[in-house]
């Protein structure tokens, strides 16, 4: 349930609000887990799977998610009538990652994040095209370029 580099189990864990900033945690497995609020700013995620997980208001902000596989994970915002959740995937590298099924990134923080490769549905692409901005400062690719946006 771990991984090469985190040997602590994460697989099918509530790890609300855990901080992993700046860990390195490639092919960490946290299928399934629920992460919300939790702090992933600058990790290294590399082939991480995140599948079916529960990612709201989660910071991915500046993380290298290359490979990661985001499927059917919820990385939306939500509402309560408390607060307002956002994943902030923010100057984070998403290339080649995941995305199919019902993940939803709406809501989130993308500005700067780099989309390349990562096939995503129609309607998530047309979303995301709505407020994509700024360009990854790693990669040096313009977020809208990367989702292929007109």
């Amino acid at each position: 349930g771990g991984g090469p580099y985190g040997s602590e189990v994460t697989r099918g864990q509530d790890l609300t609000g855990k901080d992993f900033s700046g860990k390195t945690l490639i092919k960490q497995d946290f299928k399934t887990s629920i992460l919300r609020q939790a702090n992933f700013k600058g990790a290294k995620l590399l082939g991480a799977s995140f599948f079916d997980a529960d990612l709201t208001g989660a910071d991915l902000s500046e993380a290298d998610l290359r490979g990661v596989d985001f499927s059917l994970a919820n990385v939306t915002k939500i509402f309560t009538s408390f607060s307002s959740l956002q994943a902030n995937l923010s100057n984070a590298n998403l290339e080649g990652a995941l995305a199919t099924g019902n993940t939803s990134f709406k809501g989130s923080n993308i500005t700067g994040a780099d989309f390349t490769d990562v096939p995503l549905r129609d309607d998530q692409r047309e979303y995301l095209c709505k407020v994509a901005d700024g360009v990854n400062p790693t990669t040096g690719n313009a977020t809208r370029d990367t989702l292929l946006c007109n």
